[in-house]
């Protein structure tokens, strides 16, 4: 089957996309940038790296923009995905969903209307487990944003290691937080993975730290040999 994967160059889109391929063809990527940084369905932090993202997993990215409405921004989903079955024949649609009932449900009405198959490989999996998987595969995943008390602007930009699990696991017990991010605590970055052809090096970064959040901004990136 021909899929394309809605990317947004963070850690669960990508193991999804990794996930998909071992059973079906991956022909594009789809991303959609929000202008609204508080958007309900898309990642914004760092999601302009998924070009060099594309480049380095050789394959072509549908790009489009909305204002991040919410709901309305649905029709700017729908419109991505409507340009990548007509130039890249799809046949269905992967999502890097977790346990988010509004993001899955609201994609698989689209897939839906436009006669696409909507897969979530993630789907329900244990978070700890997802995030070991992460590393047992090799992917280098960074902290591009927290959105949660106690995290604080000390994660941002860190890259994700057995300690950091056990640490989000421990407060996930304390706070309640959910480890993967699922409640929109944390957001990443994949610098590097199994399918990369090449790794993506960060050349110039900036924090930005605004009451009990902030994020982790690449401001010039790269790709170099692995």
């Amino acid at each position: 089957m021909r899929l394309g994967v809605l990317f947004s160059g963070g850690k669960d889109s990508t193991l999804a996309l990794h996930m998909a391929s071992e059973k079906d063809s991956v022909v594009c990527l789809i991303t959609v940038i929000s202008r609204n940084k508080e958007s309900y369905m898309f990642h914004t932090p760092n999601v302009d790296v998924t070009g060099l993202q594309a480049e380095a997993l050789g394959l072509p990215l549908v790009r489009v923009e909305t204002e991040g409405q919410k709901e309305e921004e649905l029709a700017d989903l729908e419109k991505a995905i409507r340009q990548a079955k007509a130039q890249y024949g799809i046949e269905g649609i992967v999502t890097g969903a977790v346990e988010s009932v509004y993001q899955s449900s609201r994609i698989q009405r689209i897939c839906n209307s436009l006669d696409l198959g909507c897969f979530n490989p993630l789907w329900m999996h244990d978070q700890k487990a997802l995030l070991e998987t992460l590393l047992a595969k090799q992917f280098q995943v960074i902290i591009s944003g927290v959105f949660a008390y106690p995290l604080d602007e000390k994660w941002l930009g860190k890259q994700l290691t057995q300690d950091m699990i056990e640490r989000l696991v421990a407060l996930q017990a304390k706070y309640g937080l959910s480890p993967s991010g699922e409640g929109g605590e944390i957001e990443t970055t994949v610098l590097d993975a199994p399918l990369f052809e090449q790794r993506i090096e960060v050349t110039d970064s900036a924090v930005e730290w605004h009451g009990s959040s902030g994020v982790y901004i690449i401001k010039k990136a790269k790709l170099t040999p692995k």
